[in-house]
């Protein structure tokens, strides 16, 4: 079976195939020319003849029962010798009247035809006063590239057609369209009017899911005694995909008679084409054996079809059975085909006004939304009550803006992050992509993709390139369905044979359609697009703003960097003067000062050292800012070794145990400022150790993988908001632990939780160069301070985590 049969039949439709018979191939149908079927309904006759010699190309082999000359006779003959040289003018102006000059080829844009009528002269048959008599048809013609068809109708019995009597019935069938408020209505005034005025059994208006979906009967008109079929389902497979392109090609479909015997054509391949005269937009062309036996199988004898399209797809069908065979005049014909082409109309005119209605409601709430923008920024479109999912009708929205995801309404479906950007990817900046079964377009069955929590109506809108964008989503909306045929087997054996038959209202069968949710309407993809504008243009400046004080910002950094590096430097000479200053006084004066000025004196030294600290601090922060990092793979745990060579001894002076659970990775990061990180929080778990008698003292070193807090921590929402994790480094102690309200202040330069005499004392730095040295390396650092010690069994006080993750080469990430 090839790809494109098995990407309209279902699965379930195959199998169902399967099971009834190893003969039977339901792919044929699908696959099946029914355009090339080399033969018309015989109780016409048709005859192709060369645009500019007249010349006879092709004939049906009935030409001898219809026209009364033998195709043999009138092929490679000028068929002016059958129709005579006005005539065949009058033919050819008909055509030229409903196609442009150079005629489209058959299988492009809608098919055209006129109708005219023409005599041919009796050879073998007299009138009553024994004459030569003569014979009067209907004829349809239509251009077919180089060839000029003409379709010969007897003229039916009963007269000629008077449009005096018709047209007012036609006229108050109209009225009544134009009156109908809603689909229904018009279909349902459609069927009883059609069924007026043609005479068929049944009238049905069948409306199509989609373009390859199934369809629905949403009005009916029918003789008594036969079983109804309003809202009936039936399966996609009745129709398949050629059968629905000719529908869309040709307005009026009609078959006289099922039994009919098909008139086949000579010659049955045509010379230049190798292959049967095409009957793309013939009204006399022979029908499917599939579609005949799927007739015969739900005791339909005669039928036509006219179409119903909306914006030149094929919409719905007004479907038309009767008991015995019919035979329509081309003028009945033309008025159903008028009532379709009208009926078409009205839908969309119908259709129009239900969307023009709910584009301005939609707009006024897009107006009020972006009103309740305060701070311009799109991010405020994802507060509680801003009326985001609301807009679209949505469970729930979702905006990603690099790494940050932030969601409104329903909870974010865990499946749907991936999914996002690999379909953004797919789709085009500022388009709108949108499905009610995203299910089937992924290609999984509904129950996988429940399983997997994927929704099944998604709406996105692609911001750039980069993986931004704006999504709405709706859960699955379950719907009860009554079929006319068990759409899991739709083959099965009738009394015309094994074909697709469907079954009346006492075998109905009730299934429920899942995998989809309500569909989007064509106001809400508009409106969608319209808030795409406006975001972007939001964006657009937002990142131009950001842009601007980005450049402010580091201008600013790199000044105020270069004043505390001049400023440390230049202060430190002034104070080596004065602390040289006082311990010269003391020297030289010290034995007629008294105790008071040699206090003074002292202090003075002390904070002139102090300061001296305070400096060197300073210049070594600045000079973090300044220096280049000399990133390399590195083991973590050689690191740490030489951090111990310097905090290893204040670890051991407070009695404080290094627990290492596991060997440590290797990561990429400079080498020299990871050991200043190392050694600061080593000496910090030190200082901080529990007080004496709490229990054992302990820090631990280790790697974890984890999620790194993103804006959603910062406000409350849990770490891993971002989704993504990395491998973080964690220095933690069972120390005293730092209150959660003093977490940040502790992370700034010069601020200490303890008086300076107290705790081992310090400048307050050693935090606030961890903090830079990690942000150098385009990594994140927070603290945490649980409630508990990591082992409950060592004791001690609650203790401090301190995290830090560094900038990973992609090949080191899992």
């Amino acid at each position: 079976m090839s790809e494109d049969v098995q990407g309209w039949l279902t699965p379930r439709a195959v199998a169902a195939e399967a099971g009834v018979s190893q003969e039977f191939d339901l792919s044929q149908c699908v696959r099946e020319p029914i355009h090339l079927l080399g033969g018309v309904q015989s109780y016409g006759a048709l005859i192709a003849a060369r645009w500019n010699d007249a010349v006879v190309d092709t004939v049906s082999r009935n030409a001898a029962e219809v026209l009364g000359r033998a195709a043999e006779e009138l092929l490679g003959r000028p068929v002016t010798e059958l129709i005579g040289d006005e005539q065949w003018a009058l033919a050819r102006e008909s055509a030229e009247a409903v196609t442009d000059s150079g005629a489209a080829a058959p299988q492009e844009g809608p098919a055209s035809s006129g109708v005219l009528p023409l005599t041919l002269d009796g050879e073998d048959g007299e009138d009553g006063e024994g004459q030569r008599g003569s014979r009067l048809f209907d004829v349809t013609v239509h251009r077919n590239g180089d060839l000029l068809v003409l379709e010969f109708e007897p003229r039916a019995e009963g007269g000629p057609f008077v449009f005096q009597n018709f047209y007012p019935r036609v006229r108050r069938a109209l009225q009544k369209l134009q009156g109908a408020t809603d689909v229904t209505e018009c279909c349902a005034a459609a069927v009883r009017e059609i069924r007026t005025l043609t005479g068929y059994d049944r009238v049905v208006a069948y409306r199509f899911d989609g373009r390859d979906g199934p369809g629905q009967v949403i009005a009916e008109d029918r003789s008594e005694g036969r079983e109804p079929w309003l809202d009936l389902w039936f399966p996609a497979s009745d129709i398949p995909p050629q059968a629905r392109r000719l529908y869309a090609r040709n307005w009026i479909r009609v078959i006289g008679d099922v039994d009919d015997r098909t008139a086949g054509l000579v010659p049955e391949l045509r010379a230049d084409t190798g292959e049967p005269l095409d009957l793309s937009a013939s009204v006399l062309r022979t029908v499917s054996g599939y579609h005949l036996e799927y007739l015969r199988n739900i005791g339909v004898a005669s039928s036509m079809s006219v179409s119903l399209l909306h914006e030149g797809e094929l919409w719905g069908l007004i479907a038309c059975h009767g008991d015995q065979p019919r035979r329509l005049s081309p003028e009945v014909r033309a008025a159903c085909e008028f009532f379709g082409i009208a009926l078409s109309l009205q839908l969309a005119a119908v259709a129009g006004r239900e969307e023009a209605d709910e584009l301005a409601r939609n707009r006024r709430a897009l107006a009020t939304l972006l009103a309740r923008l305060t701070s311009g920024a799109p991010d405020d479109l994802m507060r509680p009550g801003s009326g985001l999912v609301e807009l679209l009708d949505a469970d729930g929205a979702v905006l990603l803006r690099g790494t940050e995801t932030l969601t409104a309404g329903a909870r974010l479906p865990d499946a749907l992050s991936g999914l996002l950007a690999r379909l953004a990817q797919d789709g085009s900046v500022g388009e709108v992509w949108s499905s009610d079964r995203l299910p089937e377009a992924l290609g999984l069955e509904p129950e996988e993709a429940e399983a997997e929590g994927i929704p099944a109506g998604l709406l996105l809108l692609p911001f750039n390139r980069d993986g931004d964008l704006l999504a709405w989503w709706r859960r699955e909306q379950p719907a009860p369905r009554e079929w006319a045929a068990d759409p899991s087997r739709p083959v099965r054996t009738g009394p015309g044979g094994e074909r697709l038959t469907p079954r009346g209202s006492a075998a109905v069968y009730r299934a429920t359609v899942r995998g989809r949710s309500a569909p989007w309407s064509p106001a809400q993809r508009v409106v969608a697009g319209e808030l795409w504008r406006e975001v972007s243009g939001l964006l657009t400046r937002q990142v131009v703003a950001l842009e601007a004080r980005n450049t402010e910002l580091a201008r600013t950094n790199e000044d105020l960097d270069s004043f505390a590096h001049a400023a440390a430097h230049d202060l430190k000479e002034p104070l080596r003067g004065i602390s040289n200053a006082a311990a010269f006084i003391v020297e030289d004066a010290g034995t007629v000062l008294d105790a008071t000025s040699l206090r003074r004196l002292t202090t003075v030294r002390r904070l002139a050292e102090r300061m001296d600290g305070l400096l060197d601090s300073l210049l070594h922060f600045s000079r973090l800012g300044q220096v280049g990092l000399e990133r390399e793979a590195l083991s973590v745990d050689e690191v740490l070794d030489d951090a111990l060579v310097v905090a290893g001894g204040r670890l051991a002076e407070q009695g404080v145990t290094l627990v290492r659970p596991a060997a440590l990775p290797r990561l990429r990061a400079d080498r020299e400022r990871l050991r200043e990180v190392l050694e600061n929080l080593l000496v910090n778990a030190a200082k901080y150790a529990a007080d004496e008698g709490a229990g054992e003292r302990r820090v631990w070193v280790e790697a974890v993988r984890t999620a790194v807090p993103g804006q959603a921590r910062e406000e409350g929402g849990g770490a891993g908001a971002d989704g993504g994790t990395v491998t973080a480094l964690v220095v933690r102690d069972n120390g005293i632990g730092i209150p959660a309200g003093q977490q940040a202040d502790v992370l700034q330069l010069f601020r200490r939780l303890h008086r300076r005499d107290e705790r081992g004392g310090g400048s307050g730095v050693g935090l606030a160069v961890v903090k830079r040295i990690v942000e150098r390396h385009g990594g994140r650092l927070w603290l945490e301070s649980p409630a508990a010690a990591p082992d409950a069994d060592c004791g001690g006080g609650p203790g401090t985590a301190v995290w830090f993750t560094l900038e990973e080469p992609p090949e080191a990430r899992p």
